[in-house]
């Protein structure tokens, strides 16, 4: 174990510059939002209290060092002024049991934040989320032999205030079914990464049903206006209203009992909870309670027949009385009811909602309309508003957008730069037109199952944004839609909360496989260089949707898909599969690749072969069966296109055989699968159950969970929902169970049409497959919950199998 540390502790000469003098790295940004920065200050929980906080955290993660440490709560002044966290040996050790480290930290978050830096870069421990392989804590030494630090202490500022977490859309993919001890486990987590400003949307339901009883609508008229637990999120937002519904006042009941929990720990921790406000979305009786209110009915959001039932959503204009009535009743009702707040509020009005009107000073007027809402309810509000419909929606071109965040006033609006890793809007506003901002990785879309990320620009984007001239930066942000997924993304992102310069990837990723695993492995060091060179490097600019053809099948005539691979099959000595893959047709999504596939694969193999040392720990598990899963899936779109190549050519061989090849390894997949807890399908439908009080809530529920990761949205008998696959995932019980027999009855009517001399019939393909899907959507089929097979043999098995003769 003593080996290890020499290259751990060499890292303090990284981080020297936080020991000498304090580095001040403010933006202009964090001068607007100074005064709610001081009334956060003046309203945090009494030091004890983020001290026990973090001291609890402490105890539930390493209980058996609960006394090696001692914390306290510093001033802003004894960190030259800023938030930050600070280590240093205690003086007072000399005997077993006594406290060896001291953690000093301005909330307890910050505490929480230097114990990690302190087991990540002196003890060489890793911590993640327990699906992606949990912590790694055996590398820290026994009590009483903890590491020391150098002389003079470790001191560690963060460069800009806030450090923000979550999605609006987070609530729906990865915290539907969420109880307590699992959001505690989450908020421990958070406090870990150092994570301040994290949204708390939990439980709203409630408090709207409460608000709007004011307004004379009843529980009825509420039924069709809340969508069902797995789909909350666009129910909140305006897109859908009554999908997967009614929610049952059970529920309503219990989730706000768990925001309550989910608030007062944030608090004890120092943390500043993101309270949700009035959006304008009000259920379809607010019509005819007010009808000289200017309510728009809106269009269709994705759904098949515009069905009245689930679609197009009633939103109030903002210059209508009411919305401030409103706005102002919910803040109120949050205050009764949580006793405080920290005063910053999320609103998405125009979140994939367009307004009807282009006019700037309409939209200044919408803007100043919206903010009074909160105002009213809370003097001290500030709107924090996710930035993304400036990625997404044509409408808001500068004028626009500038009318719209210059129309609240200088401080009180704060923008998330959602998708800045990719698609920076800061640069392209002048910085937001001089509004504070805060630079997020979104990352994720639907907590799909994707090796991806884009770690150069992780390392180097936030402090890019923060030192660039006129900065309005005034904090970081994880906004991914689903979490529990590509761990080395997230610890990545989380330490740019305290860099103030730019990261070296490549040393960075040498430490972190070694923290990973808990020792340092050649070879692994070698994969990890190659990962982070092709799968950690995607600097194509696209959208990362996983539309792998297992888990998001294409539903398109393979006639015409033939047309298009003969145009390019004249080209094949210059273009690879993949480039076929990629230029198909642009009739369905294409699976994205960016990357060498031989590369990954060879990148594997060296992770088998260290498998004989380190196939013990469950985060190498994880990894090991998440590379496997990621290159065997990008063979499997190969294998696709052979099915349609052969097709084309009247082959009825080849397709029979490839068609076979593709179902086994579906099969086969699904068995990797099953060896690791991060990749079951048995724990998202029974964390559903849990939540329910009867057995129709079980029906519902499950129904909920389930339809979320297929359909996701509405479908006729012959038209699937527009946004299918959408949330699809690589789960064990998924695979076998749906995604198999899915592509099983498209390949069936691939061998009708060559044998019957007939077209392909894509009606009756979609007929069968839309039964399968409503028929598995009602299922009550249970799944395993704990995880069997061997990873390594199960690895190494299809690395033989499928992909050896890639390998260069």
């Amino acid at each position: 174990m003593d080996s290890h540390f020499p290259a751990i502790i060499s890292l303090s000469l990284i981080f020297a510059l936080f020991s000498s003098s304090f580095a001040h790295s403010s933006t202009i940004g964090v001068e607007y939002i100074s005064r709610i920065l001081e009334i956060q200050d003046r309203e945090r929980a009494l030091p004890a209290v983020q001290v026990a906080a973090a001291r609890a955290v402490l105890r539930r993660l390493l209980p058996s060092h609960s006394s090696s440490f001692h914390f306290e709560i510093v001033s802003k002044e004894q960190c030259g002024g800023e938030s930050c966290f600070m280590i240093k040996n205690n003086p007072s050790f000399s005997r077993h049991g006594d406290p060896e480290i001291l953690i000093m930290g301005v909330t307890g978050v910050e505490i929480s934040a230097g114990l990690h830096w302190y087991l990540k870069y002196w003890c060489g421990s890793h911590i993640s989320w327990d699906k992606t392989g949990g912590a790694q804590l055996f590398s820290v030494p026994r009590a009483g032999l903890l590491p020391r630090v150098q002389d003079a202490g470790i001191v560690v500022q963060r460069p800009i205030p806030w450090n923000y977490y979550q999605n609006a859309v987070s609530s729906s993919y990865s915290f539907a079914w969420w109880d307590w001890k699992r959001w505690e486990k989450e908020i421990d987590w958070m406090a870990l990464q150092g994570i301040n400003l994290p949204l708390a949307f939990t439980g709203q339901e409630a408090i709207w049903q409460k608000v709007f009883q004011k307004f004379n609508v009843s529980k009825t008229d509420l039924d069709n206006f809340f969508g069902g637990p797995a789909f909350l999120a666009w129910s909140r937002m305006g897109n859908l209203h009554g999908w997967g519904g009614p929610l049952p006042q059970s529920w309503l009941d219990q989730q706000l009992i768990l925001q309550k929990k989910i608030l007062a720990r944030m608090y004890e921790l120092g943390m500043t909870p993101v309270l949700p406000a009035f959006s304008g979305n009000v259920p379809a009786a607010l019509t005819y309670i007010f009808p000289s209110a200017k309510i728009t009915h809106l269009g269709n959001w994705f759904s098949v027949k515009s069905d009245p039932k689930v679609c197009c959503t009633y939103l109030l204009d903002a210059t209508d009385p009411l919305f401030v009535e409103i706005g102002k009743a919910f803040i109120n009702e949050q205050l009764k009811e949580y006793g405080r707040t920290g005063h910053i509020y999320n609103c998405d009005t125009f979140d994939e909602n367009t307004p009807p009107v282009d006019d700037p000073e309409y939209i200044s007027s919408l803007g100043a309309a919206i903010f009074r809402g909160m105002q009213t309810g809370d003097d001290d509000a500030v709107w924090l508003m996710q930035g993304w419909l400036f990625s997404y929606d044509p409408f808001w071109r500068p004028l626009q957008t500038k009318a719209l965040l210059q129309s609240v006033p200088l401080g009180r609006l704060v923008v998330l730069d959602l998708f800045a890793e990719v698609k920076p809007i800061w640069i392209t506003s002048e910085q937001f037109y001089g509004v504070p901002y805060i630079w997020c990785m979104l990352h994720n879309f639907a907590g799909n199952s994707e090796m991806y990320g884009i770690l150069d620009s992780v390392a180097s984007g936030p402090v890019d944004a923060r030192k660039s001239e006129n900065s309005t930066m005034v904090g970081v942000g994880m906004s991914m839609e689903g979490i529990e997924q590509n761990p080395v993304v997230y610890d990545l992102m989380s330490e740019m909360a305290f860099q103030h310069n730019k990261v070296d990837v490549k040393l960075w990723i040498h430490l972190y496989s070694k923290r990973r695993y808990g020792q340092s492995v050649p070879l692994i060091h070698d994969a990890w260089n190659i990962l982070y060179h092709t799968v950690y490097n995607c600097t194509d600019g696209a959208y990362d949707k996983n539309r792998d053809v297992i888990v998001a099948f294409p539903d398109v005539d393979p006639s015409f898909i033939s047309v298009l691979h003969e145009r390019y099959n004249h080209q094949r000595k210059s273009l690879s599969r993949r480039a076929a893959i990629e230029q198909i047709t642009d009739s369905f999504d294409k699976p994205h690749l960016w990357y060498s596939t031989s590369e990954v694969i060879h990148a594997l193999k060296l992770f088998i072969a260290s498998g004989d040392e380190l196939s013990e720990s469950n985060t190498y598990r994880y990894d090991l069966i998440d590379l496997t899963r990621q290159a065997v899936a990008k063979y499997a779109n190969q294998l696709f296109l052979k099915v349609i190549e052969a097709y084309r050519l009247n082959d009825i061989h080849g397709v029979a055989c490839n068609t076979q090849k593709f179902l086994d390894l579906v099969e086969d997949m699904d068995t990797l699968l099953a060896c690791h807890e991060g990749f079951l399908l048995g724990p998202w439908l029974e964390s559903a159950q849990k939540l329910a009080q009867d057995e129709e809530q079980k029906k519902q529920f499950e129904w909920n969970a389930r339809t979320q990761i297929t359909m996701w949205f509405d479908n006729t008998e012959e038209e699937a929902s527009l946004l299918h696959d959408y949330g699809n995932k690589y789960w064990s019980g998924l695979l076998r169970d749906y995604y198999g027999p899915r592509a099983a009855i498209y390949f069936k009517f691939l061998l009708e049409s060559l044998e019957k001399g007939h077209d392909f019939q894509l009606k009756d393909w979609r007929r069968e497959w839309i039964k399968l899907t409503n028929d598995w959507q009602r299922s009550r089929k249970a799944f395993p919950v704990e995880s069997t097979g061997n990873a390594l043999n199960i690895s190494r098995w299809l690395y033989d199998k499928y992909l050896r003769s890639s390998d260069t």
